[in-house]
């Protein structure tokens, strides 16, 4: 098959290992850097190129971009789906995760265990919003953060007022998290291909920091997950429509919830921390699943 992967860093561990396994098991695959695409939209004879070439002759696109140019990333996928294109992960599927709003009311709506979550615009209830989720100390998210970024720990009432006003006051979009003290700056990351967990790692942050992401120096190691925990994993990327994700669980005194379904998993800490080569995985579940002009929602919003 013709594989086209979308990324702004060829150089990346995960975008790397995804080209190695698709050659190795005999694929054709040209990675493309997303913000050089443009497309021609008309009804007829629509038109996607790179670099003054044609995208054409692609059996499958793998998406892997990054949460800074989601909004453009979105356009082009949708553009390769309605051109035929069978995407690892569909666009609209995508939009869903990238939105994490939009992803909680879902994953609530089928009785997956969450965080207890606060969303407000105005900031003349704050206090009662902070009540709404346990009382300090909170964790404060901005809708588009990643990777750690723009989440921040409000301590105190006092604290966690002036980190929500000051959002606020610049035109952010936040959500208000109870801090889950028992998950002691540890989660579960679970990589989920086609519906099945095919790895699980710990994840577990630096002293002093209460966020678990490898990005922000955290460190990885392999774990068994339980029956419950495998089952949320796999019902939350379903209910995402998610081929491939990661999904992020705390554990709780009342049992797991999901912190966050990724679309874009790295591959580098999960491949490491347990020795299981997932990027051969996905090759082999594109394999097994990829056909032209199959996506379910065929680039729709």
């Amino acid at each position: 098959m013709r594989l086209i992967m979308m990324a702004r860093n060829p150089t990346l561990y995960s975008h790397q290992r995804l080209v190695e396994a698709a050659l190795a098991r005999g694929h054709i695959i040209d990675v493309i850097d997303t913000l050089q695409v443009y497309m021609n939209i008309a009804t007829h004879r629509p038109q996607i190129k790179y670099k003054g070439h044609a995208l054409e002759g692609y059996d499958v696109v793998i998406p892997r971009i990054g949460a800074s140019i989601t909004m453009y990333g979105l356009a082009v996928l949708r553009q390769l789906e309605m051109m035929g294109v069978w995407p690892l992960n569909e666009s609209v599927a995508i939009g869903r995760s990238r939105d994490k709003l939009r992803s909680m009311q879902l994953l609530a709506r089928k009785g997956i265990g969450l965080p207890v979550t606060a969303f407000a615009h105005s900031t003349q209830y704050t206090n009662d919003m902070i009540e709404m989720v346990g009382g300090a100390p909170v964790v404060i998210k901005l809708l588009e953060g990643t990777q750690g970024l723009g989440v921040v720990l409000g301590e105190t009432l006092t604290s966690a007022r002036s980190v929500i006003e000051a959002f606020r006051e610049v035109n952010v979009n936040i959500l208000v998290q109870e801090y889950i003290k028992e998950s002691a700056a540890t989660d579960i990351r679970c990589l989920v291909v086609g519906g099945k967990v095919v790895a699980s790692m710990k994840r577990k942050g630096p002293d002093g920091d209460f966020r678990s992401n490898l990005h922000r120096g955290g460190s990885a190691t392999a774990e068994k997950i339980t029956p419950e925990e495998r089952s949320i994993a796999t019902r939350s990327a379903t209910i995402m429509g998610l081929n491939v994700c990661g999904v992020d669980i705390l554990r709780t005194n009342h049992g797991p919830v999901v912190m966050e379904v990724n679309s874009s998993p790295g591959l580098e800490g999960i491949e490491k921390a347990t020795g299981i080569d997932v990027a051969t995985k996905i090759i082999q579940y594109i394999e097994d699943h990829a056909a032209p002009h199959s996506t379910k929602t065929k680039g729709k919003g």
